[in-house]
């Protein structure tokens, strides 16, 4: 695995526009399950939640732990991480800072009946794209909001209205908006049956009209719903990076990365169709240094990178 400290967001933007462009031959090959196990060695780039790194002291202290897991990035909490601490900690430990979580999306949401709580999640979004900017990362997962707020209708035409505001300070800056796809009760059925497609998904993102709002596709959270290698497929390249976890249908509950039922052969293959080719983010319970190890080496396992 190539040494990305230095992964500019510019460069990484060509490169994911290099594979767009890529020429017709490469985009008919056919991937088979057993083809592929090695096809993201060199192409995938590993990356987790900074409150997954339960080791004690700085925020330095903390990059170099991921480092030394075998990590080559981390997403921070934005807004409300101290930003001159987290370029101190990048300078000093070579970890990148690849992109952030929209701190209290949650609690604050673009679906919301209240315009001054829309106003405020904008508010944070915007903020969060500055400062993720600030550190060099290409990304803000986003989740839009709940599908309590409304009907499917008015939330949808809430969260884009609200959303679409922050595109041109996205643009400006080369951000993604990366929405994740997330137990809200929103572009699915919470009680349906596993055979739900992400043609909701995919007509929601499609609505921004916009290169700069795409996928954080969470490889586990819907396998519940679907065949994630089918949802990988249909949003193609509207991922613009990967959350992962494990998920176990059987127990119903998630798992450690590779634990579980979930098909991760037929995920590696659609990966391989769509040339996949950017950030993982770990998304597990965290850690001192052996279990950031253990996730490390899980996520290599089930994608295939040794």
């Amino acid at each position: 695995m190539p040494d990305v400290s230095h992964f500019s967001r510019r460069r990484f933007i060509q490169n994911t526009a290099g594979l767009a462009l890529a020429s017709p031959c490469l985009a008919s090959l056919a991937y088979s399950k057993e083809k592929t196990m090695g096809y993201l060695k060199d192409r995938l780039y590993k990356t987790l939640k900074i409150g997954m790194v339960k080791v004690e002291g700085s925020l330095t202290e903390k990059f170099k732990a991921a480092k030394a897991a075998g990590f080559q990035g981390i997403e921070l909490d934005l807004p409300g991480t101290d930003l001159e601490e987290a370029k101190a900690a990048i300078a000093e430990s070579g970890l990148t800072v690849d992109g952030s979580v929209c701190a209290k999306h949650w609690a604050i949401r673009h679906t919301s009946a209240s315009a001054d709580e829309r106003a405020e999640a904008l508010k944070l979004l915007s903020q969060a794209l500055r400062d993720t900017h600030s550190l060099g990362g290409n990304t803000v997962l986003l989740v839009v909001g709940h599908g309590k707020d409304g009907t499917e209708s008015e939330i949808w035409q809430r969260s884009v209205e609200n959303i679409s505001k922050a595109l041109p300070l996205a643009s400006e800056l080369g951000i993604h908006i990366a929405v994740e796809n997330v137990w809200n009760h929103f572009l699915y059925d919470h009680e349906g049956a596993a055979d739900q497609t992400a043609d909701k998904l995919v007509k929601y993102i499609d609505d921004f009209n916009s290169p700069w709002v795409g996928v954080q596709f969470d490889i586990g959270n819907h396998w519940k719903y679907g065949s994630m290698g089918g949802w990988i497929r249909t949003l193609g390249k509207r991922i613009v990076k990967l959350d992962l976890k494990g998920f176990s249908r059987k127990e119903n509950s998630f798992t450690k990365i590779g634990e579980g039922d979930l098909d991760w052969a037929d995920v590696r293959s659609a990966l391989a169709e769509i040339q996949y080719t950017g950030w993982a983010a770990a998304e597990v319970d965290g850690g001192g240094s052996d279990r950031l190890r253990e996730i490390s080496a899980n996520m290599d396992r089930v994608f295939g990178l040794v």
